[in-house]
């Protein structure tokens, strides 16, 4: 069945609240290290469950409220907010106790009614948390709101800082919050010490990467880029056909070294690059950042609550995209990652000391932005109604932005989010499909 229209899907909020700790903390400081500093974003979620008899959506909403309210002890700067130090210019999250968001929403409609729940659409967007309901004007770094349909099933939306967790310590907090709603003890202890990414003063030598070098200043604004004519579209790829798009990769390379994810970038990063407009200069540089997981490179403890991934930047030339192989590029990608190693970070890190203006991806590189949440395992997240249908991200991704997430139809595959000006997606589709042939 197709989706509904807003009109149609008539969601009703029932209840906006501020969930605050159950006990007296003291007040705190939260130092941000200078990888959180640059992802002052919120991240937009929405998790679909189907019914459950034995936990009707009010006992949803009691157990996700309790949990939440547990949670803002050990995880006490969700309850904080963000502040900028007046005289460095840093942020820091100011653990006051101001709480948390709680939303409690229901729609007539049943989920069927909205088709295709990994696509997002402008009834799935209001499912996440809006900055414009009242009580929530100051506005927290975590809110949770649950959307409940007249079938029983419910959604989950989920919008919270980027300061706050990357993907690996969004998993972490889930599991959390599943365990304590079984009226569970913590899954896992959660480290917050954002010291432990705080390096030398003042910076060593910093080890050179050429990419960084070659990135204009006039690109690297993407947070700053206006989103009109912003296209989000979902494109699907089954198991066979990344080990397809490996085993054309490997076939042309000295060994078989590529993973899934390298041919995935590379094949979204050429598409990308050839569905510019015609006349290009074959001369001008294409750059293509993707995050890869410092924990084990530098090392920190797997849990770590702060943000433990690295933008690594890949660039060629749209004459060198154009005629290269997806081997070739795929190289390009892995070489990428490869770069980024603990002194490597280290060094970037430090000289990131005194950059000024920190907000979102920008500072990180333009061109296309690669994010996966594809093996994070948020769908294997046991809540005591069951895992989740699916999740998917709200669509708002700005432009040249492409996100992984696993394919829930049990194929083994993948759910690709691409976000595009109008102009581009027509061909970047185009150039999908053809290409993978």
């Amino acid at each position: 069945m197709g989706s509904v229209s807003q009109t149609d899907l008539n969601i009703k909020i029932k209840s906006t609240s501020l969930v605050h700790p159950p006990i007296e903390l003291e007040r705190r400081s939260m130092f941000l290290s200078n990888i959180d500093q640059f992802l002052n974003v919120d991240m937009r979620s929405v998790h679909f469950f189907s019914s459950n008899q034995a936990f009707p959506p009010s006992a949803v909403c009691e157990a996700v409220g309790r949990a939440l309210r547990e949670l803002l002890v050990p995880y006490d700067f969700l309850a904080g907010r963000l502040k900028e130090d007046p005289l460095t210019g840093r942020f820091e999250i100011d653990c006051n106790g101001a709480g948390a968001g709680f939303v409690v929403a229901s729609s007539e409609r049943a989920l069927e009614d909205m088709g295709d729940l990994t696509c997002p659409s402008p009834d799935i967007v209001k499912l996440v948390p809006s900055k414009s309901l009242p009580g929530l004007e100051d506005w927290p770094l975590m809110v949770i709101q649950i959307t409940s349909f007249a079938c029983g099933g419910f959604a989950m939306g989920i919008s919270n800082n980027h300061v706050t967790f990357d993907g690996i310590s969004i998993k972490m907090f889930l599991d959390n919050l599943a365990s304590l709603a079984a009226g569970g003890p913590l899954s896992v202890e959660p480290l917050n010490d954002r010291h432990l990414f705080s390096f030398r003063s003042p910076p060593s030598e910093a080890i050179p990467n050429p990419d960084l070098e070659t990135l204009d200043e006039d690109v690297q604004t993407r947070g700053a880029s206006s989103t009109e004519n912003i296209q989000t579209k979902l494109f699907r790829l089954t198991h066979s056909d990344i080990a397809a798009l490996k085993d054309k990769a490997n076939a042309s390379a000295s060994a078989p070294t590529y993973s899934s994810f390298n041919v995935l970038t590379a094949h979204i990063w050429r598409c990308k690059s050839l569905s510019a407009a015609d006349g290009t200069d074959p001369n001008s540089i294409l750059s293509v950042n993707y995050a890869v997981d410092i924990r084990p490179r530098l090392p920190l403890p797997p849990s770590y609550t702060g943000n433990g991934i690295f933008i690594a930047i890949c660039s060629a030339t749209y004459g060198e995209l154009a005629e290269g192989t997806l081997s070739w590029v795929a190289e390009l990608v892995r070489e990428g990652a490869e770069i980024v190693t603990g002194e490597y970070v280290r060094s970037v890190v430090e000289l990131l000391e005194g950059v000024p203006g920190h907000h979102g991806f920008a500072v990180l590189g333009g061109g296309l932005l690669v994010t996966s949440w594809w093996r994070l395992g948020l769908e294997g997240v046991e809540y005591p109604w069951g895992k989740a249908l699916c999740y998917t991200d709200t669509g708002g991704l700005g432009n040249d932005v492409a996100v992984l997430l696993p394919d829930f139809r049990g194929s083994g595959g993948v759910n690709l989010l691409v976000s595009l000006r109008g102009d581009e997606m027509e061909r970047f589709e185009k150039l999908f499909y053809d290409l993978l042939e």
